[in-house]
């Protein structure tokens, strides 16, 4: 059976209620995120298979026809198939084909009008949904305004009440410091007196020392002047005699080197001309037997290179023909290879030119054919992308909805967490004292070398994980600094309460103990009596003292300076 025609597509233009101004399908609540409106999508039964679409198409005629066939009386029935079976096999064929045949053609034709009408239904979509987007963004801009510029003024508040404390902290050390300043001249001028009066006294007894040691200097220098003398005059004297001394024994020495030497020079004399002798005589002997042994060897060389001379006269003379030959060759060779060179350089051209053109033509038809498929692709790919887009533009409405929802809920959140914490810093503010407000940050109890070692390590880059996430959180120092102030100076009280408390308790069993020694009774009786005893301690602590020895102490760390050195 024919399944009945859907209601008309919704678009975005038909609104749902009653008729307001341009843009009311966008939702004007403030402070929530703006609402949406519903984008109009295409019914399922468009997108199922050929046979719905041709439901579709047929609508309330397809019903009436269908009703119409089952509202035939059961008595029409046998004729029917009386007269089918009249019909031969071909025939019934041919009928069945012709049936065929035209629910083909009713077919194209309805698909053709669907999709004409799909094309249609896509366009008016798009331009609605980009109208609707225009409409979403301006009005989400303005609620965005509206809520940064809230933002700034309470910022804007804080600024200026944190402006207005720092002014008055400033005043109040610049007051202090001006009180320091006239205390600090009135200091230095009287410093100054006594140090001109103590200078003064110095120079005094130092000019007196310069004197004094002045005449020393003077008395001892007469004294250095006639011991140097006395010295001198015996350093000359004895200079004198050495000098006397010394010349009689150079004397004596060069008369007896002049003998020894004229002794030397005879022998030297006599042993040359000796071996002169012998030598002459020896290279008389020598050249007399060489000189007919050079003799016989010149006549041999001379003979030998006659001899070489005459057999290769001849062969000097072919070698010389042979060469002008190989030269003229040589030139021959040289000339053709630079031909040779030349053709073969040109065949290459011609054939780098032949490649590059059938790579050119094989390229062309390559690109067409892939120019071909892609647009295939490209075509299949568009019918696919198109009914996945619109899905996707139906979950990103939804996630961006939830999203925004969201984020509104953590701004509101943060919002609200921040203005507790003002509020919080205000009440904190009126219960400081008045040198917390001057001075709220306390003086580091780290030495200078500690305090370098720490600035070295914050300023080297760090490497772990956990050193860089506090990195982030170096501007919270100062507020760590007074949380931990204050967080010390509560467990001192504490720990001054719990002392006061133990000491209550003993002075409370001390009086109990008093005033049952001064009172008469059988329960007093059976015990000691406290009057009798000079220093009596309590026997059993108090549950205060108890507690407090029960209660763990813990030692408060300032975190800002013990991360550097366990980084």
């Amino acid at each position: 059976p024919l399944t009945p025609p859907p209601a008309p597509f919704p678009t975005s233009r038909q609104s749902p209620g009653p008729a307001g101004p341009p843009g009311a399908g966008v939702a004007h609540a403030r402070p929530g995120p703006p609402s949406f409106p519903e984008r109009p999508l295409v019914s399922a039964r468009a997108q199922g298979p050929p046979l719905q679409r041709k439901r579709l198409l047929l609508g309330d005629r397809g019903t009436r026809l269908a009703a119409g066939g089952r509202s035939k009386s059961p008595a029409a029935m046998p004729k029917k198939g009386r007269k089918a079976a009249a019909l031969s096999e071909e025939e019934r064929l041919l009928l069945m084909q012709q049936k065929m045949l035209a629910e083909e053609e009713l077919s194209k034709k309805k698909e053709d009008m669907l999709t004409q009408f799909l094309k249609d239904k896509l366009a008016k979509e798009e331009h609605n949904s980009a109208l609707n987007m225009n409409k979403i963004n301006l009005q989400w801009r303005t609620v965005l305004r509206e809520v940064k510029a809230r933002e700034l003024r309470k910022d804007i508040e804080i600024l200026s009440q944190t402006f207005e404390r720092v002014v008055d902290c400033k005043d109040s050390v610049i007051r202090s410091l001006a009180r320091d300043l006239s205390e600090a001249e009135a200091q230095y001028t009287h410093a100054l007196c006594g140090h001109l009066h103590n200078i003064d006294q110095l120079l005094q007894l130092q000019r007196c020392r310069l004197r004094y040691l002045h005449e020393d200097y003077s008395t001892e220098l007469e004294a250095l002047k006639k011991e140097f003398e006395t010295e001198r005059r015996m350093i000359i004297e004895l200079h004198d005699k050495e000098s006397r001394y010394l010349r009689d024994v150079l004397l004596a020495l060069e008369q007896n080197f002049s003998e020894s030497e004229y002794e030397a020079k005879l022998d030297f004399q006599s042993t040359r001309d000796d071996v002169k002798n012998k030598n002459l005589e020896e290279k008389h002997y020598l050249r007399v037997q060489l000189e007919g042994t050079v003799e016989e060897l010149w006549k041999r060389f001379q003979q030998a290179l006659k001899n070489y001379t005459e057999a290769t006269e001849d062969r000097k003379i072919a070698f010389e023909t042979l060469k002008l030959k190989d030269e003229k060759s040589s030139k021959e060779i040289e000339m053709q290879m630079k031909k040779l060179q030349k053709i073969q350089d040109s065949i290459g051209i011609l054939k780098g030119k032949i490649a590059a053109h059938m790579r050119e033509a094989e390229e062309q038809n390559r690109h067409v054919r892939e120019e071909k498929e892609v647009v295939l692709k490209q075509l299949q790919k568009l019918k696919s992308q198109m009914n996945q887009a619109r899905a996707k533009a139906r979950s990103n409405l939804a996630k961006l909805t939830l999203e925004s929802s969201t984020a509104l809920k953590k701004l509101r959140g943060v919002i609200e967490k921040a203005e507790l914490t003002l509020r919080l810093a205000e009440m904190c503010r009126k219960l400081e004292t008045e040198e917390e407000k001057v001075l709220p940050f306390y003086a580091s109890s780290l030495s200078r070398e500690e305090q370098e070692k720490v600035e070295q390590v914050s300023l080297e880059k760090p490497g772990e994980q956990l050193a860089q996430l506090m990195q982030d959180y170096l501007g919270l120092e100062h507020f760590w600094q007074r949380y931990n102030k204050v967080k010390l100076e509560q467990l001192s009280l504490e720990r001054e309460k719990a002392g006061l408390r133990q000491e209550n308790q003993k002075l409370r069993l001390l009086l109990k103990q008093y005033l049952d020694g001064i009172s008469v009774s059988d329960e007093v009786l059976g015990q000691l009596n406290p009057l009798l005893i000079l220093q009596h301690k309590p026997r059993a602590p108090g549950p205060a003292a108890k507690a407090h020895r029960k209660r763990p102490l813990h030692n408060v760390v300032e975190a800002a300076h013990e991360v550097p050195h366990i980084l």
